[in-house]
């Protein structure tokens, strides 16, 4: 499994982010789960620049120019040279922002153009009886590749990140039969998208809210490959608990 914690704005402490880390690092060495941490962009360099444990680290986005006169802005490259190998794209949050579709496709190429792994997000914002939101989804991943060659389109890391399920309780969230259906869904669209054998290798996340409670079930027989975890993430022992129901 690969295990994403995205810690968006939660952590302002360098003091507290350095305990996540050092927890982190023992979870890594307890699981055969990779475990990949995205700090607030100004903490990931002290944390990853000089990383040699068998953590990650994560952007949490990355900027959509290649550098120059952007004031404020932080580029794919600049990541790159601080010690990231992922980066988030297209987060359900900087969509809200503004990203486009347009937008997080130009993103997803710089961060391979510097030769980070995207965590690309999907999802739709509610769910319709007339499977709307399925054409939204396809819709979101066929603008994401459509520059991309083929070798590239390969190396993204695909997360499920369902809006109407964010922030719910593992009972209104999104259930085992459910999230098979939709990554079988995804896995199709891959198909079309993705050369020969690659959609079948290619990993897909789940960015819902998950629970020690429910993450086991959410990872057993669903197809998904690993989890994108928000909130939750940035709890020691809420972290540790659902790092080791998957292990």
């Amino acid at each position: 499994m690969l295990i994403v914690a995205n810690w968006k704005a939660y952590i302002e402490d360098l003091e507290k982010a350095g305990k996540l880390v050092a927890a982190s690092k023992k979870l890594a060495r307890a699981t055969d789960n990779r475990i990949v941490l995205a700090p607030p962009a100004p903490f990931l360099g002290a944390f990853a620049l000089k990383n040699t444990s068998r953590i990650a680290y994560a952007a949490q986005d990355v900027s959509a120019t290649t550098g120059g006169a952007e004031t404020g802005e932080t580029t794919a490259q600049t990541y790159a040279a601080s010690g990231a190998t992922y980066a988030i794209v297209g987060h359900s949050e900087r969509r809200a922002a503004g990203d486009t579709n347009t937008i997080v496709a130009e993103k997803l190429a710089h961060a391979l153009a510097c030769d980070l792994t995207p965590i690309l997000c999907i999802g739709e914002k509610e769910r319709d009886h007339d499977g709307q939101y399925l054409a939204f989804v396809r819709e979101e991943m066929t603008a994401a590749f459509a520059a991309l060659t083929p070798k590239e389109r390969a190396c993204v890391v695909i997360a499920y990140e369902p809006l109407w399920a964010i922030g719910k309780t593992a009972e209104s969230a999104i259930g085992p039969n459910d999230l098979t259906e939709m990554v079988l869904y995804i896995r199709k669209v891959l198909s079309e998208l993705l050369p020969g054998k690659s959609a079948s290798r290619a990993l897909v996340l789940y960015g819902g809210s998950v629970e020690p409670g429910n993450i086991r079930d959410l990872a057993r027989a669903t197809g998904i490959d690993g989890f994108l975890i928000g909130h939750a993430s940035v709890d020691e022992r809420t972290f540790a608990a659902l790092v080791k129901e998957l292990s």
